[in-house]
C-alpha cells in the first residue's frame, strides 16, 4: 500500500518536474512534524524526490536549500506547538496514542538537553518529537533556532546527497571500475571494523579497566612514575584522578606507527605496488559526475579553511578565559602545519602526475588528511569529554566520520598516494592524543558553548562560503584530470 502511495506521488512529480523543489520542502516539513514523521514514510520519498532531482540536473545548492528549509519550518512548528502545549503532551491527541515516543522523547532530552534537537533530527524513533519536546521543556527559542537551522543543514546533506549522487550517476552513465562493488564492500567493512576496535580499545583504557587498574598500581609503586601520573591526572572536580591513558597510547601508537610507515615508504616495493594498485583503481572510478563534490569535498581540507577554524577557537576559547583549551588548540594547529611542511620536504615523496595542476609540495603525509584528522578528532575528544562516559563514543564516531571523504577526496583526484594518506591519517592521530594527554593537566571546569561559540561557527561558514566563491573555478581547473 505504501510502496503504490509512494511510486504514484514520484510518478506525478516525475511528470511535473516544476513542482519538485516544492515536493522537496513539503516531504522535509511533514518528515520534521511532530508524530507526522512516523506516520509519512518521509526518508523513503525524500531518497525517491532527491534521485529525480539528480536525474534531471537540478542543481545541487537549490535541492539543499529547500530541503533544508523544509526541515527548519517542520522543526519550528513542532516546537512552538510543544511551548503552547507544555505539560499536556500526554493527553492532548494524537500525541496521546504515541505514549512510549513521548517518554522516550523526554527521557533523551533529559540526558542531552538542548544538543538533544541536534542529535535526535539524526535519530529514527525520536526525530519526529524531539523539537515538540524542546518546546514543552521551555528551551528558549534563541538556542533552538540555532540548533535547528545548524542540524537542517547537516540533516539535508546526509538525507539528500546518497539519492542525488544516485541519480547524476544515472543521468551521466557511470560505468563504475572492474570489481567495484566487492572492493566497496570491503572497504567498507574494514573501515567498520577499525573503528570498533578504536573506539572498543578506548574503552577498554579507560579509567575503572582492568587495564588501567593495573597500569595505575604498578605507576605508584615508583616515585618518578607516581610523579609522572599525578601530573597529567585531570584536576577538574567532576574527574578528578582520571588519567588520559587512550590518549597517550594513542599519541604513542599513531607516532610509531607513522616513524614505521615513513621508514618504509620509499624503499618498499610493497607499498608501491599497493599505491599503483589503489591510484590506478580511483583512476577508473573517476567521472565527471563526482568531480564537483569531491572538489568541493577536499576544498574542505585546504589550509584556509582548517586554520580559520582554528584561529576562529582560539578567540573564542581565549576570550572566554579558557586559556588553557585556546592554547592546546592553537599548538595543535602549529605542529601541524610545522609538521607536515618540514616531513614534505624533507621526505620527498613525489605526488601522482594525474591533475593539470598538481601542487607543488612533497606527497607524503597528506596535509589535508592529516589537517583534517586533527581538525575533527580534536574537536571530538572536546565535545566527548563534557558528555557521559557510556556516550563518549557515540560522540567521537560521529564527529570523526567527515575526515573520511577528505581523506578519500584525495585519492580520487589522484593528488597523493594511499600511503601518503595513510601517514597523514596517523600523524594526527598522534598529535591529537598528545594535544589531549597535555590537556589533561589544565582541564579544570567545564567547556560549555554561548552565544560567541555560535557567532564563530557562523563567521566560520560565512569564510567557507567566501572561500568558494572565490576558488571554486580555479579548484576546478587544476584538479581536471590531466590529458596525458
Amino acid at each position: 500500500m505504501t510502496g503504490d502511495w509512494l511510486a504514484n506521488i514520484t510518478a506525478w512529480v516525475s511528470a511535473h518536474p516544476g513542482w519538485l523543489t516544492f515536493a522537496l520542502f513539503a516531504t522535509a516539513c511533514i518528515e520534521s512534524l511532530a508524530i507526522a514523521g512516523i506516520l509519512v514514510p518521509g526518508v523513503a520519498l525524500l531518497f525517491a524526490l532527491s534521485i529525480l532531482a539528480g536525474n534531471g540536473g537540478v542543481a545541487l545548492p537549490e535541492i539543499l536549500f529547500w530541503a533544508g528549509t523544509g526541515a527548519v519550518v517542520g522543526d519550528t512548528l513542532s516546537f512552538a506547538l510543544g511551548r503552547l502545549l507544555q505539560g499536556r503532551l500526554h493527553s492532548v491527541w494524537p500525541f496521546s496514542r504515541y505514549p512510549r515516543v513521548v517518554d522516550r522523547g523526554e527521557h533523551f532530552f533529559q540526558i542531552h538537553g538542548g544538543k538533544s534537537v541536534i542529535i535526535g533530527r539524526f535519530v529514527g524513533p525520536i526525530r519526529p518529537v524531539m523539537p515538540l519536546i524542546a518546546g514543552a521543556f521551555h528551551m528558549s527559542w534563541a538556542r533552538f533556532v540555532a540548533f535547528n537551522v545548524l542540524s537542517a543543514a547537516g540533516w539535508a546533506i546526509v538525507y539528500v546527497m546518497p539519492g542525488y549522487a544516485l541519480g547524476t550517476a544515472v543521468a551521466s552513465e557511470i560505468q563504475p571500475p572492474p570489481h567495484f562493488y566487492p572492493v566497496l564492500g570491503v572497504a567498507g567493512a574494514t573501515l567498520l571494523i577499525t573503528y570498533v576496535v578504536a573506539l572498543r580499545l578506548g574503552l577498554g583504557l579507560g579509567e575503572g579497566s582492568r587495564i588501567y587498574r593495573w597500569l595505575e598500581q604498578r605507576m605508584v609503586s615508583y616515585d618518578a612514575t607516581h610523579r609522572f601520573w599525578r601530573l597529567y591526572t585531570n584536576e577538574r572536580p567532576s574527574r578528578r584522578g582520571e588519567f588520559p591513558l587512550p590518549s597517550l597510547v594513542m599519541a604513542a601508537a599513531g607516532a610509531a606507527l607513522f616513524a614505521i610507515l615513513a621508514a618504509l615508504v620509499s624503499h618498499s616495493p610493497t607499498l608501491a605496488k599497493i599505491n599503483t594498485q589503489v591510484l590506478e583503481w580511483f583512476t577508473l572510478l573517476r567521472q565527471p559526475a563526482l568531480d564537483l563534490p569531491m572538489v568541493a569535498v577536499t576544498m574542505l581540507g585546504d589550509p584556509p579553511i582548517l586554520l580559520a577554524a582554528a584561529l576562529l577557537t582560539v578567540l573564542t576559547l581565549g576570550f572566554r578565559g579558557y586559556y588553557a583549551a585556546a592554547g592546546h588548540v592553537a599548538a595543535a594547529a602549529v605542529v601541524t602545519t610545522v609538521t607536515v611542511m618540514a616531513l614534505k620536504s624533507g621526505i620527498g615523496i613525489p605526488r601522482p602526475n594525474l591533475v593539470a595542476e598538481p601542487p607543488q609540495s612533497g606527497g607524503f603525509p597528506s596535509g589535508h588528511t592529516a589537517g583534517a584528522t586533527v581538525f575533527f578528532t580534536l574537536a571530538a575528544s572536546f565535545v566527548a569529554a563534557e558528555g557521559r562516559k557510556k556516550q563518549r563514543w557515540q560522540t567521537y564516531l560521529l564527529m570523526s566520520l567527515p575526515l573520511i571523504p577528505v581523506a578519500l577526496s584525495r585519492l580520487y583526484l589522484g593528488v597523493h598516494w594511499f600511503t601518503d594518506v595513510l601517514g597523514g591519517l596517523l600523524l594526527g592521530l598522534a598529535i591529537t592524543g598528545a594535544t589531549r594527554a597535555s590537556y589533561s593537566r589544565y582541564d579544570r571546569v567545564a567547556l560549555k558553548g554561548d552565544v560567541f561559540t555560535w557567532v564563530a561557527l557562523a563567521l566560520w561558514l560565512g569564510f567557507i562560503a567566501l572561500y568558494f566563491t572565490s576558488h571554486w573555478q580555479s579548484a576546478i581547473a587544476a584538479y581536471r584530470p590531466w590529458p596525458g
